[in-house]
């Protein structure tokens, strides 16, 4: 699954300082089980607006991930908090279905 959310930074911090922030959470985060990967996007046209997708196995592996109250992950995540704005987008599945040049793959196999 991936969770999904917009974060906007604010004037006073820098969009490498929170990625510096976001890196610094994202490695202790990735050692639970589950985790499969973390990307920040910056929006084109707008720097100060990121994009940023958590990838799991699960929501459950997820949100066993967040049960666990890490000092340091809170830490981090409190320091960056003054700076920006997080809006999250959702949790989504995996895709049941992909439309890729060639046709549309998914469950029952590829359609043209």
């Amino acid at each position: 699954m991936k969770y999904i959310f917009e974060v906007y930074i604010h004037e006073g911090c820098s969009v490498e300082e929170y990625a510096n922030a976001w890196v610094r959470a994202s490695e202790l985060i990735q050692r639970a089980p589950g985790a499969r990967g973390t990307a920040l996007h910056r929006k084109i046209g707008d720097p100060r607006t990121l994009i940023a997708i958590a990838q799991w196995d699960s929501k459950a592996s997820r949100d066993a991930m967040e049960a666990q109250h890490n000092p340091t992950i809170a830490s981090i995540i409190r320091s960056a908090a003054p700076y920006c704005e997080v809006h999250p987008l959702g949790e989504f599945e995996e895709p049941e279905w992909v439309v890729a040049p060639g046709g549309i793959q998914g469950l029952a196999g590829t359609v043209p």
